[in-house]
């Protein structure tokens, strides 16, 4: 009996649990670019450039291994649009009844495929550390699921790091010696890129033609589009970025881009390389010597603690989890998170990366342009499509929690003890874009004070009921109340101001 195994764009993985399940001799794999994949969000080019890229790349590998391929390009005339709509076709084409596919990472098409009209079989994803049902178990009855301790455990289950029972130098945690401002000097100049082959050039040709009004510059493209490449990236960050990695991770400068990070995880999440692979490279590097534990540890964190954690979530919390609005936030995302002029400097650095490189590091992510989403009142739904769309390593699965969790608290404290807003003060201690700004980070209130100052307390003086007795915001609010009433009043009316002209359309 013949089957089709689908092999969707974020799966470009050999050990596929789809492509273990079949039968080279008898199967059909089945790959498709189709205009509902890549224009459900407005995705960035170079998003769909890399995966373009790397999906007929793989079908190539997987022809060389014996694969009988059924690969629709976007452009080809019978391409029927939708991942069902191919299957249907190739069902049809082939004779076969029956599907095979690893589950999906977005709900939306892990519904469209269960209720496609053909027999279809979901496999566990099994490129991660933790399945679904462990993840439910390690939740299960906690009043608060705290990635720390969930991490702890995927540091016992994969031994990273450990010392036996107890964690390596003693510590689970180095994250406190993380957190040194940008260096003077930077070393590097950012990760490992590759010149675009034949292959490559066809689909940027082809991303030129179809998705030039998307957000986001297409050239230069040098993302890793195999696993060969993608590889040779993560080697050169370990040899070169690793050993300041964990003291800079945090920094961020307007001459360099990329600092010490490494940029894999566009090449972890559509599968080119592995998480247990990733971490044990950069094991081995601090086992030699070659790199200090607070960067291996660092590093290791985001990848079997956050990345695991945020999926664990996504999954546990259900299909409509991306969208949770609990502090009731509803202003329309600002144009200049498009590319419009804004007079902060840095906002208008991270947005402009953002739309060079389809890149930003957690810090702009979180502490930059998610700040003012949160501190501005922003309709969470509206910054989580923002990211699903500019972002070369976002999925569903990853970047919601990190949006809609992590960076608005949007999910009510699911994922955060508290929302991740700071003043300017934050910013300026971690980055030099203060230097450079229309706005003055020392004013307060009045002219060219920062917004991110007035905005702060506006945020907590609206947000007080739900907030005032955090135990972690205990402090922030005994500032606001020791404030004379003059001050808090000039303070509200300055922010109210700012807010008028956002909602304006002005330049703010």
């Amino acid at each position: 009996m013949k089957r089709l195994v689908l092999v969707l764009g974020d799966q470009l993985s050999e050990g596929l649990s789809a492509l273990r399940e079949a039968d080279k001799d008898s199967d059909v794999v089945v790959m498709a670019e189709v205009d509902e994949e890549a224009g459900y969000v407005g995705h960035h080019p170079k998003k769909i450039a890399l995966i373009f890229a790397a999906m007929r790349k793989f079908a190539g590998a997987l022809r060389d291994a014996g694969w009988d391929v059924r690969y629709t390009q976007l452009d080809d005339t019978d391409n029927a649009g939708s991942i069902v709509g191919e299957l249907l076709r190739r069902a049809e084409e082939t004779g076969a009844s029956e599907v095979l596919v690893t589950e999906p990472g977005e709900w939306r098409l892990i519904n469209k495929i269960k209720h496609a009209p053909i027999k279809t079989h979901i496999f566990q994803d099994d490129r991660f550390i933790a399945s679904h049902a462990e993840f439910e178990k390690w939740a299960d009855g906690r009043k608060a699921l705290r990635m720390e301790y969930f991490y702890r455990d995927m540091r016992r289950k994969t031994g990273l790091l450990m010392d036996g029972d107890d964690p390596a130098g003693d510590k689970w945690n180095y994250d406190h010696d993380n957190r040194k401002a940008a260096p003077d000097d930077v070393t590097v100049d950012g990760p490992l890129w590759f010149e675009p082959d034949a292959k490559v050039e066809e689909v940027l040709a082809l991303v030129e033609a179809r998705f030039e009004g998307h957000f986001g510059d297409l050239r230069p493209f040098g993302f890793a589009t195999t696993r060969a490449q993608a590889l040779e990236a993560l080697d050169y960050f370990v040899k070169h970025a690793l050993p300041r990695f964990g003291d800079y991770q945090d920094a961020m400068l307007e001459g360099h881009q990329f600092l010490y990070h490494a940029v894999v995880s566009p090449y972890l999440n559509i599968g080119l390389l592995g998480p247990l692979e990733v971490c044990q490279a950069v094991e081995k590097a601090w086992e030699k010597g070659d790199v200090p534990i607070n960067a291996a540890e660092g590093f290791i964190r985001q990848i079997i603690g956050w990345r695991e954690y945020v999926r664990g979530i996504y999954f546990l919390e259900g299909p409509d989890y991306p969208s949770r609005n609990v502090l009731k936030q509803n202003r329309d995302l600002p144009d200049f998170y498009w590319g419009a002029e804004t007079r902060m400097n840095c906002i208008s650095h991270a947005v402009g990366q953002t739309r060079e490189q389809a890149y930003a590091h957690h810090i702009q992510r979180l502490m930059v342009t998610g700040n003012f989403a949160l501190l501005a009142g922003i309709d969470p739904g509206q910054v989580h499509e923002w990211y699903l769309a500019v972002y070369a390593d976002a999925f569903e699965w990853v970047e919601s929690p990190n949006t809609v969790g992590m960076s608005q608290f949007a999910d009510g404290g699911i994922i955060a003890s508290k929302p991740y807003v700071s003043s300017g003060a934050y910013i300026n201690r971690m980055s030099d874009y203060c230097k450079g700004c229309a706005y003055k980070v020392s004013v307060k209130t009045g002219e060219g004070a920062c917004p991110f100052n007035l905005l702060y307390w506006h945020f907590l003086d609206r947000h007080r009921e739900r907030f005032s007795n955090n135990a972690r915001m205990g402090n922030m609010y005994r500032t606001w109340d020791r404030m004379d009433d003059d001050r808090r009043e000039t303070v509200l009316k300055d922010a109210a101001a700012f807010l008028e002209k956002l909602d304006a359309g002005e330049t703010v």
